[in-house]
């Protein structure tokens, strides 16, 4: 819908055409509620046994790793790096990808090979270069610590503690995780003071000339698909997961593009130092190859339209907010 209204934006000051901007601004509303599975539905408890368990570098295989270690809350819960440090004190080869509003994610990491937030958790667990937890180690560990016992023999009065009542606890912690209201939301909920006419020019241009709304559709600014868009790399990304698509090849999930001022540098390796920089990649068009997305094209912005596009984008932030960190049981 943003995209097929964007042509309209450009278009004259008309009756018509503020009926079809409200209709594109509505298109980007926030939603009043965090989905979450029947299976897990939310608890208060829940989500705070999570927490607990997203901060505790006891999972790691050294315990000297925890979930925030790569979803560090003030870094949009992404870290500064092209690529954090893992278990093995390399940097890993993909950026961490935020769990901000990955409630509304349906397929995760950067290839989309997890199907669920339970699933997301325990990849970087369990992965050698990453946090390398064995879940029957961690299983024992947390079993032995008398706090931890009471939360899941409380929440879990079945089992207790076992592998799939952690992931469960994190993954509701983690769809609890979403990105404050920010001036963008305040802008399309009516006023008109609350972004800048730059900022405004510059939804123009994101809708209208760059066509950054053929991919950042929604209140979250993804469509959460796989796109090609032309950087040089060999990790052939969606194409391991999917290699009978063509455009899977050198393919990412869309990027969510709430908070960007805190998760810089961008790109599945972060590739991109800054907003100027990315701007710039996609100005260039990309790599042309068969598997590019067509709506990846070169285009021309003015300085101006630069400008603004970068002024609206910073709008899509909200203001930092501390985040508790618990007091973790022994």
């Amino acid at each position: 819908m943003a995209f097929a209204l964007a042509a309209t934006l450009l278009l004259g000051s008309t009756a018509a055409h503020a009926q079809d901007v409200q209709q594109l601004k509505a298109s980007y509303k926030r939603p009043d509620l965090i989905p979450f599975p029947e299976e897990a539905p939310y608890s208060p408890q829940m989500a705070t046994l999570g927490k607990m368990l997203f901060f505790d570098p006891r999972l790691s295989g050294k315990q000297n790793l925890s979930c925030a270690s790569c979803h560090n809350p003030s870094f949009g819960f992404e870290v500064p790096v092209a690529g954090a440090i893992g278990a093995t004190n390399k940097p890993l080869p993909r950026k961490a990808p935020t769990v901000l509003n990955a409630a509304w994610i349906p397929t995760l990491f950067w290839d989309g090979r997890a199907p669920n937030l339970e699933m997301q958790a325990m990849g970087p667990i369990t992965a050698e270069g990453e946090m390398d937890g064995k879940f029957p180690q961690i299983i024992a560990r947390l079993g032995k610590i008398p706090e931890y016992k009471a939360w899941f023999g409380k929440l879990f009065p079945k089992d207790g503690v076992t592998q799939d009542n952690i992931l469960t606890a994190i993954a509701t912690y983690e769809r609890s995780i979403v990105a404050g209201t920010a001036p963008f939301d305040r802008w399309i909920e009516g006023d008109e003071a609350a972004i800048s006419p730059a900022a405004q020019r510059g939804f123009s241009v994101f809708n209208g000339k760059a066509g950054c709304a053929g991919c950042h559709t929604g209140w979250n600014f993804t469509d959460n698909q796989f796109h090609d868009i032309g950087i040089p790399t060999k990790d052939i990304g969606r194409a391991a997961f999917s290699p009978d698509d063509p455009f899977a090849q050198f393919a990412f999930k869309t990027p969510g593009l709430r908070n960007l001022t805190y998760r810089a540098p961008f790109g599945h390796a972060g590739q991109f130092a800054d907003l100027e920089a990315i701007i710039a990649f996609y100005e260039s068009g990309g790599l042309p190859r068969p598997s590019r997305s067509p709506l990846m094209k070169p285009l021309s912005l003015s300085d101006g339209e630069r400008a603004d596009l970068i002024a609206f984008l910073h709008t899509l932030t909200a203001e930092q907010t501390r985040i508790a960190l618990p007091n973790l049981p022994n």
